[in-house]
């Protein structure tokens, strides 16, 4: 008995403390506004991220296309035979492969070419992309188009001596056996030794990749 009534007073002299009655509506707006800009925030981070990640794919896609052409070509490998050209008549005629690139209007700034040099009849194969008509014919191996609306924003010849670039409409990269170096062409006049070639990638945001290939073959993503 004389404990319980210890106990009482000590409870007596405890102080007593606040009990929460939760959030007010103040507060919960006040919550849900911080979380909402903080939200927003993330979002749109996470785009632009995404978007540099998917151009930078695409960069390195074309890049791949290059490489597929370089090896391609120093295999030796035929592509199937085609009514302009004949396997039985080529039997030491080793193909040539390329990529080709044309900015010239807004549809062929979508897509580009990925083609087999068949003029074996003049050796060595003159580099160039021969298109014949619309769509993919004659060396064209394969068009690929570019989707989500991105495209080349440009293509540009950078000279050892001169670090001012020069515009090109048109761009063609090749390889001829036994040379793994690349073969680049234009339909524009180069003024001088080309250091490197630089193809821009962008997307409808402006987000952009570039892509440098060298006259050795070296190709780099940036």
């Amino acid at each position: 008995m004389i404990n319980f009534l210890l106990k009482i007073k000590l409870l007596r002299k405890c102080k007593t403390f606040p009990t929460s009655n939760g959030m007010t509506y103040v507060e919960l707006i006040v919550v849900l506004s911080i979380f909402a800009v903080m939200s927003s925030i993330v979002m749109f981070n996470y785009s632009g991220f995404q978007a540099k990640i998917d151009i930078k794919n695409l960069a390195s896609d074309i890049a791949l296309k290059v490489v597929q052409a370089q090896k391609s070509s120093l295999s030796g490998f035929l592509p199937p035979a085609t009514e302009q050209y004949s396997r039985s008549n080529v039997d030491t005629w080793k193909p040539s492969y390329g990529v080709y690139f044309d900015i010239t209007s807004d549809s062929n700034k979508r897509s580009f070419v990925y083609f087999v040099d068949l003029d074996y009849t003049t050796p060595p194969q003159n580099g160039f992309f021969d298109g014949s008509g619309s769509g993919c014919t004659f060396e064209c191996i394969e068009q690929i188009t570019m989707t989500r609306g991105d495209y080349i924003s440009s293509l540009e010849v950078f000279y050892q001596d001169n670090f001012v670039p020069e515009g090109l409409n048109d761009l063609t990269i090749s390889f001829s056996r036994p040379n793994s170096g690349a073969v680049i062409k234009s339909s524009t006049v180069f003024s001088g030794i080309i250091s490197y070639v630089q193809i821009t990638i962008s997307t409808p945001n402006s987000t952009t990749a570039k892509i440098k290939l060298y006259p050795s073959g070296r190709i780099q993503v940036n």
